[in-house]
């Protein structure tokens, strides 16, 4: 193998190493911020649960503000998102379009509701941590959106509900206090949550069906 072929491989190894490196720190970083919460956690029991030193947790994840970064990017780009955003464009009936994002949030929830409980509860405290959630919650409104345009663009929208009503109703059913009140404060399941809030929204956004 010459010096230059050499080089990549070299790379290439090295950048596989950091990416897995960096996926156990967050891992670890996740389980104890979920256990304990983001400001009683130190760098160092993160390193140590990951098994590499404070000095690698700095440098490959960035300390704890990075750590609480990029597991908010990954659950604001979870691919269950991008694949139904997806389908939100091609849907043809309204009632898919309210499914796609009622399964939407399921999945979120299921997946990533620990994090998103330690980011809401550090970001009124921590500006890094604030900056993230705005940077996820406008993720997140990019796709509500989506959907009340797509509703719109269908005709399915009730009178007198715009493309700016049917938004903001979207987020009030789908955002994140509805889904945790019911879940958290009244110890519904996932499930019935994410049912109730769906048949809800229909009846505030939806025309109703001739003949029905």
């Amino acid at each position: 193998m010459s010096t230059t072929e050499a080089g990549p491989v070299r790379h290439s190894r090295r950048a596989g190493y950091t990416a897995a490196t960096h996926r156990t720190i967050l891992d670890a970083a996740r389980r104890l911020f979920r256990e304990r919460g983001f400001f009683a956690v130190r760098v160092e029991e993160v390193a140590r649960a990951a098994r590499v030193s404070p000095a690698t947790v700095y440098s490959v994840a960035g300390g704890k503000s990075g750590m609480l970064r990029s597991l908010t990017q990954l659950c604001s780009a979870a691919p269950i998102v991008t694949a139904n955003l997806e389908q939100i464009r091609r849907a043809t009936e309204p009632g898919r379009v309210l499914d796609l994002v009622a399964d939407t949030t399921l999945d979120i929830r299921r997946e990533w509701g620990d994090v998103l409980r330690v980011i809401m509860a550090t970001a009124p405290h921590e500006p890094d941590a604030a900056a993230s959630l705005a940077e996820a919650t406008g993720r997140y409104r990019s796709g509500l959106l989506l959907a009340a345009n797509r509703l719109a663009g269908l005709g399915a929208l009730r009178p007198g509900v715009d493309v700016r009503h049917a938004d903001a109703l979207l987020w009030f059913y789908f955002g994140y206090s509805s889904l945790f009140t019911l879940i958290d404060d009244l110890h519904w399941s996932d499930g019935d949550a994410v049912a109730w809030l769906r048949a809800a929204a229909a009846d505030a956004l939806l025309a109703p069906v001739a003949g029905a």
